[in-house]
């Protein structure tokens, strides 16, 4: 991977991390594309570069997550990301199996476009406007929701957003608190992912993330330069998304999956 290939996995990361339309699979058509070699380090890179982007959410919401006198707020995040913490570790590897079948991946991007084409119309009537008055119960909820994402190509934007509105939430205030709920999640991942996790298990160059990307300085400027991206980009990202929801809804995002998906299909079936 060289800098200008990083930069593009990042600036896709940034751009799609929070939008309902899955930034792995973006990331993974676009590394196809570029024709970069698929190899432990862009796997763990496509992971790391999260950081940038989960922190954009802490910038851009300092008040939320810095407001020490709510702790209530602390509680719903940590009870709602119990069930992706647990469910993504017992299946992780199965996880990572998927990563490498673009077409699966592309066939789910088109059916969750499916799902977002009448998303709007199922839930007209919300009852919750603010963080503030979503319950455990709801957070937890949600946080099930959310775990449809370790299907690749899902979304996890998506599917915390849809399961939000399932328990009353407005478009605005499900999507915020799919922001606030990516950060204990993505965090948590990001971690497991450079810190814990043994990249290449079984193989004779097997190593944990951080070996990786302190192995040489190419990989340390990679991981740096690609979290920053990931950062400035996921802050513009945001900003238009909420705006966008608000106004237009999902159809413009259920379209958008739909055609890229059956291009993607398209094309993978053909370069075979």
């Amino acid at each position: 991977m060289d800098t200008l290939q990083a930069i593009i996995i990042a600036i896709i990361e940034g751009l799609t991390e929070f939008l309902p339309i899955s930034s792995t699979a973006h990331m993974g058509f676009a590394a196809s594309l570029l024709g970069m070699e698929e190899s432990e380090f862009l796997k763990m890179f496509q992971v790391s570069i999260q950081f940038g982007a989960i922190l954009a959410i802490v910038v851009l919401y300092w008040k939320k997550f810095f407001d020490f006198t709510n702790f209530n707020f602390y509680l719903k995040l940590m009870f709602a990301v119990i069930p992706a913490l647990g469910l993504g570790y017992i299946f992780d590897d199965m996880i990572e199996e998927v990563l490498g079948n673009q077409i699966a991946i592309s066939s789910v991007l088109v059916l969750g476009g499916i799902v977002l084409l009448f998303a709007d119309n199922w839930f007209k009537n919300p009852t919750v406007w603010d963080e503030k008055d979503i319950s455990i119960k709801k957070a937890v909820i949600i946080g099930f929701w959310q775990c449809l994402a370790m299907m690749p190509g899902t979304s996890r934007s998506a599917a915390s957003i849809i399961g939000g509105m399932t328990q009353g939430l407005t478009r605005k205030a499900a999507a915020e608190f799919s922001f606030f709920l990516a950060v204990p999640t993505m965090l948590a991942v990001t971690v497991y992912s450079v810190f814990v996790k043994t990249w290449g298990k079984g193989t004779p160059t097997e190593m944990k993330g951080y070996e990786m990307i302190f192995q040489d300085q190419n990989h340390i400027n990679l991981f740096i330069i690609g979290n920053i991206v990931a950062f400035v980009v996921a802050v513009i990202a945001v900003k238009s998304f909420i705006n966008l929801l608000t106004k237009y809804g999902f159809k413009i995002w259920g379209w958008y999956r739909i055609i890229i998906g059956i291009a993607l299909l398209i094309y993978f079936y053909t370069s075979k």
